[in-house]
């Protein structure tokens, strides 16, 4: 158990330094891995009893059936533990080709397997003492040590698979808005997938630490995974059968079929796994009760905030009362001013004019959007529109990220920006002259070019004498006084802490405190 302890730990802190040095490596471990329990099950099943090849057939299943009845049910749950790994094919479309997942699944994993348990149970035929540790002593004693580090290694690959999948789901969810603001840290520049995020590898290293001392031995562990595993069979199932009616439109006879057969099959060992809830199945439902918590929670506040602002948005009339106010002066820089609102304006942004007697010259209300596809071209990113009123530099942009996009960085972000910004000042600058109704083509081009050329001037200026400065929000979120105390309940204790204790937009934007204003705002939602 302590064993496992350290190499969990170990396995953690190294994290922070990517995958990508010792990457290489895992596809020849696991092929070895795979290589070995296939000669080692074909050793084991010409040596000892090669008559256990009759199980394939059906029929023993039926009498065992017969013969145990209840005890026969409960031991699917043991059973379904030979499944485990076949949930992640669906998972693993998000990493890998089709063809891919076809060829290792079918070529590689499932034939050594198969080969892996036929040399286990012609083993047990003659050495039924050993029915618990039946994959240790079944193993020729020459090559038990090198099977043993193999073993150990291919364990660890195993987990590193897990732990990489958690900080991909958790990235993507993050970028839907189901999940509070990490820091997600790229470890490679070349392989986009290979990220860190540092708060949920502290979390996971404390819970499997955790489960591992808690439970102390693998039988309350196998409880444990039995059920997450028999969960996510049965929801993908459930899911598809949906995505089969209402996107495929298949054939209604074929769902019949799939529920009747796959699905019907899924559940019975579901509930075979749930009679050891009491026994450590409960910890992945505990898991998955304070993970769907959070994220509820989360969104819920996320939702509520956004809708304030929309409601409270500030009117046309109102921006441009401000910008026409001559009272207050324009200070040569670009501001981006952050807002959630792709229409309209922030009331963040009143809230700031009322505390500071000044405006930037070239303002940009900045809205980072995350689209439910998996990648957005660079050249697709940003989209541009002019603000009222016209020719007062102020401008909307909406940045848009996929679920699978890396956040670019700062001067990056800032450059791609600044040049997108004057590209869409000389292709898309409404033709004034023509509002005017003046007739000469060549005045109007002639006014276009100019009115082009203002545009650019001033956007060049700002970025030469101020450079580029970011305002934010910094908003809180209260229950009005109507509220039910479940809401209150809510917002205020659960929303406003998980708010607190995540990382600001400043920080997973990386940007400089010294070029950051913050305006601060109450919302009673």
């Amino acid at each position: 158990m302590w064993i496992s302890v350290v190499i969990l730990i170990l396995l953690f802190q190294v994290q922070r330094f990517g995958t990508h040095k010792v990457g290489y490596s895992f596809a020849p471990i696991l092929s070895l891995w795979f290589l070995s329990i296939a000669m080692i099950g074909i050793y084991n099943f010409a040596k000892h009893d090669p008559g256990v090849i009759r199980a394939v057939n059906p029929l023993y299943i039926v009498q065992y059936f017969r013969r145990n009845k209840k005890e026969a049910w409960i031991s699917l749950g043991g059973i379904f533990l030979c499944l485990t790994g076949s949930e992640a094919l669906f998972a693993d479309l998000g990493h890998f080709n089709i063809l891919s997942i076809q060829l290792s699944s079918c070529v590689v994993v499932f034939p050594s397997i198969i080969l892996a348990y036929f040399g286990q149970a012609a083993y047990l035929r003659k050495h039924t003492e050993d029915v618990a540790s039946t994959f240790y002593s079944s193993i020729p004693k020459p090559v038990y040590w090198p099977m043993f580090v193999v073993a150990v290694l291919a364990a660890i690959i195993a987990s590193q698979a897990m732990i990489s999948a958690t900080y991909a789901i958790v990235k993507q969810s993050v970028a839907l808005g189901c999940f509070p603001h990490v820091k997600v840290v790229h470890t490679s520049q070349k392989h986009e997938g290979q990220i860190y995020i540092p708060e949920v590898n502290t979390l996971l290293m404390l819970a499997c630490v955790g489960v591992t001392l808690g439970f102390k031995t693998t039988l309350q562990l196998g409880n444990a995974y039995g059920i997450a595993v028999a969960f996510v069979f049965t929801i993908t199932s459930t899911f598809l059968v949906i995505v089969m009616v209402m996107i495929w439109k298949t054939n209604i006879l074929l769902v019949i079929l799939y529920v009747l057969t796959i699905g019907l099959a899924e559940y019975v060992f579901l509930s075979s796994v749930l009679y050891k809830f009491v026994d450590g199945g409960y910890v992945p439902l505990v898991f998955a009760a304070v993970m769907v918590t959070i994220m509820f929670v989360w969104n819920y506040g996320y939702r509520k905030k956004y809708e304030y602002e929309f409601e409270n948005k500030v009117s046309r009339e109102a921006l441009v009362t401000i910008m026409s106010n001559t009272n207050i002066p324009r200070v040569p820089a670009v501001a981006l001013f952050y807002t959630e609102l792709v229409h309209g304006i922030s009331p963040i942004f009143t809230q700031y004019v009322a505390n500071v007697p000044a405006l930037h010259s070239v303002l940009v209300f900045v809205s980072i959007k995350s689209l439910p596809i998996s990648k957005v071209p660079l050249e697709e990113r940003f989209v541009f529109r002019q603000g009222e009123p016209k020719e007062s530099g102020i401008y909307r942009c909406v940045v848009r990220y996929g679920y699978r996009d890396a956040k670019m960085e700062r001067q990056f972000f800032e450059q791609i920006l600044i040049d997108q910004l004057k590209d869409f000042i000389r292709n898309n600058m409404p033709h004034a002259a023509e509002e005017r109704g003046e007739a000469s083509d060549h005045g109007i081009a002639m006014v276009n070019e100019e009115k082009v050329r203002r545009e650019i001037g001033l956007v060049d200026e700002a970025i030469n004498i101020g450079g580029i400065m970011y305002l934010m929000g910094q908003s809180e979120v209260i229950a009005s006084r109507s509220s039910g105390l479940a809401k209150r309940f809510v917002i205020n204790c659960l929303y406003n802490w998980l708010k607190r204790n995540v990382r600001q937009q400043e920080e997973v934007f990386n940007i400089p405190h010294k070029r950051l204003l913050k305006v601060g705002i109450t919302y009673e939602i």
